[in-house]
């Protein structure tokens, strides 16, 4: 009799980029491993942010750049030049109040919209077949893949007057003449659901997805209604994609340039116009680095909000 044949050996496991570094002895192979995101970060946001709040400090100067230094050395002498002004503007200046104002209804509006246009979409998309829910979230995201100002602009075609809506609508019957729809803020509510709706989308399937559908089956067999086991069941453990979804649609939102400024008209004031008009038209660096912090300092509240509430959200699961 033979004997039998020997196993071959498995397979090392794979290593880790920090494992192999370690392997090879590298000198300081761990931390430099752990500090590439800090200096991703300290790169791109927080040398950007301390320039543009020197900018906010200084003064509007005829010069390029266009703002004063904040420290003058005269004669042997080094004076500080800090002023306030730019920041007092924003409560003082009206403009600035109601494109706060503006941004924040507009993006709080919108994002209410896309909720209520992507959850339907995520509820049905997750109870979908394995195969057409891959292609129904293949087409949710497939206009993502083109140009933002591309399909920005598309739809001004649509919402002209002379547009594929208007003329249909006329077709039909159902209007008599033309509406106004482009360069009015509907116009802009339109555009910030239909651009910000795949990330509205993407959150809320991801939790639709994962919840068991034998709780909804207990609750049928104990009496339960369906839209009663919808807001007992399904909305509740579908809040973080909610919550997600929101915070992702909500913090862009506010500071929308492009969208406004094609589609809205002038009648839509928001932030991001004036802080584009104070940079480019007017060259008041000084005052639009204002604009800029204390609009970034405005979305770090919903950022807080949303920490604070994973945070309990995990201390009631280790609960």
């Amino acid at each position: 009799m033979s004997a039998p044949a020997a196993a071959a050996p498995a397979a090392p496991p794979r290593r880790t980029l920090l494992q192999r570094l370690r392997q090879r002895h590298l000198p300081g192979a761990r931390w430099l491993v752990i500090a590439a995101p800090y200096l991703w970060l300290l790169l791109f946001f927080a040398i950007p942010f301390l320039i543009v709040l020197r900018i906010s400090f200084a003064e509007q100067a005829i010069s390029s750049p266009p703002y004063s230094n904040l420290l003058d050395y005269t004669d042997g002498v080094l004076t500080l030049k800090f002023t306030l002004q730019n920041y007092l503007a924003l409560v003082r200046d009206n403009q600035y109040i109601e494109a706060y104002w503006g941004s924040i209804k507009i993006a709080g509006i919108s994002t209410l919209l896309t909720l209520l246009i992507g959850y339907p979409m995520a509820y049905v998309i997750a109870r979908l077949s394995p195969s057409a829910r891959n292609i129904a979230m293949m087409l949710v995201v497939l206009p993502s893949w083109t140009s933002f100002l591309i399909r920005v602009y598309a739809w001004i075609g649509i919402l002209d007057s002379n547009g594929v809506l208007n003329r249909t609508l006329l077709a039909l019957g159902l209007i008599e003449q033309p509406l106004r729809i482009l360069y009015t803020p509907i116009a802009a509510y339109i555009g910030i659901v239909y651009c910000y709706l795949p990330f509205m989308v993407l959150p809320l399937y991801a939790t639709l997805v994962k919840q068991d559908h034998r709780l909804l089956e207990a609750a049928y067999d104990l009496g339960a209604r369906p839209w009663k086991a919808f807001a007992t069941i399904t909305l509740p453990m579908s809040r973080p994609g909610i919550v997600a979804g929101c915070m992702l649609v909500m913090i862009p939102a506010v500071g929308e340039f492009v969208i406004p400024e094609m589609l809205g008209g002038p009648d839509t004031l928001m932030i991001g116009r004036v802080l584009w008009g104070e940079f480019f038209n007017n060259r008041d660096w000084p005052a639009a680095s204002a604009v800029a912090i204390a609009m970034l300092l405005l979305l770090m509240v919903p950022i807080l909000i949303f920490n604070r509430y994973q945070q309990r959200q995990l201390a009631g699961g280790q609960a």
